[in-house]
């Protein structure tokens, strides 16, 4: 089958071109993103694969119809960027992937609490120059803090369970409770106790209309100042509460950014 892949990178066409050795499918990789002004590129192309940045409303998914395309495969568990009832309309079929390693997500996330706890960004470039100093560049233990997790499925749970590693307090926020979690000490809390108490705050839940901008200003004000807000989930603010968390004295002391935002 001839696919037409979106949005790759290098490290994409490496492991796609590893999986389908045995398959022989022709694999035709485009670094733009699909959307309603790329869609012709899949003109002849009976699937495409696309990712989490794609867009894929009703205009693409006409283009794409209208172009021969009946497939459409996302390298992704969430599927929040595809319209799903247009896609039945067309015809068109649409896969994704139903879980990943929720370590790897897990433990990205744990290495940007430590890059911003110990200032390893900055100690980076520092030693770079020449510069050994220590100034600016202590952190906090991470032993008995309070760690809270938005969202506590199989990354969330990952999450906890490195976290307890650490020898955090374990707060949790989510509408099914789940044993592993519970297992681990975590205490479930409404989301505005976990923001107040919390040191570290970690976003887990997928996007959905009740998640959408589920952290905005006012949520932001009950966070400790110089609390840690970590983010590898959906898409969870608006770009103008973004630029307030980003310079906000509360979980900003001093303009020294902790709020870490990372693609899922």
């Amino acid at each position: 089958m001839k696919v037409a892949i979106f949005s790759t990178q290098a490290f994409d066409r490496e492991f796609l071109d590893a999986a389908n050795a045995s398959f022989r499918h022709e694999l035709v990789y485009f670094s733009e993103r699909l959307h309603d002004q790329t869609a012709q590129l899949a003109a002849g192309f009976p699937a495409v694969c696309v990712f989490i940045t794609d867009q894929l409303d009703g205009a693409t998914l006409t283009t794409l119809s209208g172009e021969g395309v009946r497939l459409i495969a996302l390298r992704s568990a969430g599927f929040n960027n595809v319209d799903l009832a247009v896609a039945a309309r067309l015809g068109l079929t649409v896969l994704r992937v139903p879980a990943y390693s929720p370590y790897a997500v897990a433990e990205h996330a744990v290495a940007l609490m430590l890059t911003l706890n110990r200032k390893i960004h900055r100690a980076y470039n520092r030693v770079r120059e020449g510069d050994f100093q220590l100034d600016g560049l202590m952190g906090f233990d991470m032993f008995g803090k309070t760690a809270g997790i938005v969202g506590t499925g199989k990354i969330g749970a990952a999450l906890a369970q490195i976290m307890a590693g650490f020898g955090c307090n374990l707060l949790g926020f989510d509408t099914y409770r789940n044993p592993a979690c519970l297992a681990l000490g975590l205490e479930y809390v409404e989301l505005e106790r976990l923001l107040r108490d919390s040191d570290i705050v970690s976003l887990h839940c997928p996007l959905t209309p009740d998640t959408h901008y589920l952290i905005n200003r006012e949520r932001i004000a009950l966070m400790k100042r110089g609390s840690m807000l970590i983010n590898t989930s959906g898409t969870w603010a608006s770009t103008s509460t973004r630029r307030r968390v980003r310079c906000s004295s509360r979980i900003c002391p001093r303009r020294s950014f902790r709020t870490t935002y990372s693609r899922d």
